[in-house]
């Protein structure tokens, strides 16, 4: 029981830090870099991605055992598929403005390199609760990462933060960090980050 625990924890930590799908695994780099311009978009798009995760994950698990190997890829994509149909009705529902925002990027969930790596090289292998646990770290670290580009950018070249002005009518918003450019700067210079963090961690 205690080596299940650490092993959970461990399932928990890599998604969020160690092998975080953007900063670690370099995945979904199409749409971090697309919607990180603000942090509501960020937002709304993290949280999307993680139900799809968490319950394209759980089912895979589930219907493992009955997926015919030579078919599962085919399999992954209807799981996945459905989900995301849900999160897009549900938003397009609820949060019209936020779906409209978002547009293609949210029924592109199908092909996202980070579920289906995660469908193929984790949920096809493991049992339903380790299954549940990577998808939830999965789905917030990739939320975290999109939150933390997307303070940079917009705050930097917006001026405001959730669309709330931070810093006062006098500041000349640095338009670049909301466009193409800002997004690879931004990337680079958290990747370089999580590289410098890592190594000094090592060495102590």
């Amino acid at each position: 029981m205690a080596e299940s625990k650490e092993s959970l924890k461990e399932v928990l930590i890599a998604g969020l830090w160690s092998s975080n799908p953007v900063f670690g695994l370099l995945l979904g780099t199409c749409p971090t870099l697309a919607v990180s311009s603000s942090m509501m978009d960020g937002f709304g798009m993290g949280v999307a991605a993680t139900f799809v995760l968490i319950m394209s994950n759980v089912f895979i698990s589930i219907l493992r055992k009955i997926i015919p190997d030579k078919m599962r890829i085919p399999c992954f994509i209807v799981v996945i598929a459905s989900f995301v149909t849900i999160v897009d009705l549900c938003m397009k529902a609820y949060t019209p403005a936020l779906s409209k925002s978002l547009g293609l990027f949210i029924p592109l969930i199908v092909v996202n390199c980070i579920i289906l790596g995660r469908a193929e090289g984790y949920a096809y292998k493991k049992g339903i609760l380790p299954s549940l646990v990577d998808g939830f770290s999965m789905g917030i670290g990739f939320t975290l990462a999109l939150m933390a580009m997307a303070f940079f950018r917009e705050s930097l070249g917006n001026g405001t933060l959730f669309n709330v002005p931070i810093f006062g009518s006098k500041y000349v918003p640095m338009l670049g960090m909301i466009l193409p450019p800002g997004a690879f700067l931004t990337m680079g210079g958290l990747m370089a980050l999580t590289v410098f963090i890592n190594k000094k961690m090592a060495r102590k």
